[in-house]
């Protein structure tokens, strides 16, 4: 059923309420998420984006109880990537010779994905457009790697809306459409665990991205991404939440991740809580095992966080496997400006703090020299090290 966003602009997308993970199971999803389809007909009718190939048929099916599917005149691909592009295979079948416009790279990875069909494509990048009619155009925003080589951005003259595609957007399921219909914890938490997980690593590009967009004078009624809600009431509050993330953000908060075999890690894990509270008692402490959290929650906190402190005991003269692939996905998330600390458990040879403080370095944290590394379970003379290390950290 499509909705109505704004003058003749409609959603056609799809609301997936039973969605649980994302980018294989690399992202969870904990509120549900949206594909977002839209559909403009002035003088020319466009559709913007399709959803996610596990929905092609029911999308096609639902498109055709809206329009006559031969009077689409042309499609925008703003990002190649399945959970847009997905339904294009099975839309393509219906109107074949439908004119697709999208980036250079986006052609490369519709091809490379669905295989080389013939598609009328037609390559755009910044600063080009295409006439609609009743006055209205769309004008094209390359948005290289945000966060694909292929995205781009589509902006709609007359009634101002731009059609973000994964930018500004969040895994969060509104059956209401609108920003300020959304409950708004859910929202921002959201928003900002999706900037967290998934454009923290691009921060650099997207902080001169939004100065390229703001320096185009544009007047932004609306912003309308391709997962969650739109942005209608106050939408440029997200761009401006953006510009803030991007520019190496923190709060007043230490986060502490660890995972243990026999809870001589969870002990130091705790005894460190203890004491940030202790010497800072406004100081948001957040603790974690590993093993037993969700990897995206934990890194939305790290996201929020000045330092953290990262702990495992020594298995295999290594660090604890679960601990490892965490480190992996904190590596690749590219966090800036914070500071960090080891600590575990040992029985023998004792590696696993000198391998996380260069992991972490490795990650961009700046390591302080003091840490805590315990042979078997912690003693008095152990948690006595716990305040010097804190220092460090706040």
């Amino acid at each position: 059923m499509r909705k109505k966003v704004k003058g003749n602009v409609s959603w056609v997308g799809y609301i997936d309420w039973e969605l649980e993970s994302f980018h294989g199971d690399d992202y969870s999803i904990k509120n549900g998420s949206s594909q977002n389809a839209y559909l403009i007909e002035e003088e020319k009718t466009v559709l913007i984006d399709t959803i996610w190939t596990p929905h092609r048929f029911d999308f096609v099916e639902n498109l055709k109880k809206e329009i006559d599917l031969s009077k689409i005149d042309f499609i925008v691909a703003n990002h190649g990537e399945c959970d847009h592009s997905g339904s294009l295979t099975a839309l393509m079948e219906e109107i074949p010779d439908t004119p697709i416009y999208c980036t250079a790279s986006a052609v490369k990875s519709i091809e490379g994905q669905y295989g080389k069909r013939g598609w009328n494509f037609n390559v755009v990048k910044t600063g080009d457009s295409l006439d609609i009619g009743n006055g209205k155009k769309l004008v094209f925003v390359e948005m290289r790697m945000l966060h694909w080589p292929d995205s781009m951005a589509t902006y709609m003259t007359g009634d101002n809306i731009l059609f973000s595609n994964d930018a500004f957007g969040q895994h969060y399921a509104v059956e209401e459409l609108f920003n300020d219909k959304a409950d708004q914890c859910l929202l921002w938490k959201e928003a900002m665990k999706y900037f967290a997980n998934i454009l923290t690593p691009f921060a650099p590009i997207l902080t001169k991205k939004l100065e390229e967009i703001t320096g185009f004078n544009l007047p932004i009624d609306m912003i309308a991404p391709s997962h969650g809600a739109i942005w209608r009431e106050d939408p440029l509050k997200i761009v401006k939440k953006y510009g803030e993330w991007a520019a190496d953000y923190q709060e007043d908060q230490i986060t502490i991740a660890y995972d243990t075999m026999w809870e001589g890690t969870t002990k130091i894990a705790h005894k460190i809580a203890e004491e940030i509270h202790a010497k800072s008692p406004d100081t948001v402490v957040k603790v974690f095992n590993i093993s037993k959290s969700d990897k995206n929650e934990v890194m939305t906190e790290i996201f929020k966080s000045k330092a953290i402190a990262v702990g495992s005991p020594t298995v295999g003269n290594s660090i604890l496997s679960s601990v490892a692939g965490w480190m992996e996905f904190l590596k690749q998330l590219k966090f800036k400006n914070k500071k960090a600390a080891a600590f575990g458990c040992y029985g023998w040879s004792g590696e696993s703090v000198k391998i996380l403080k260069e992991q972490l370095a490795g990650a961009g944290f700046k390591v302080a020299e003091e840490n805590i590394k315990v042979l078997w379970n912690p003693k008095e003379e152990d948690f006595n090290k716990v305040p010097e290390l804190v220092e460090s950290l706040l």
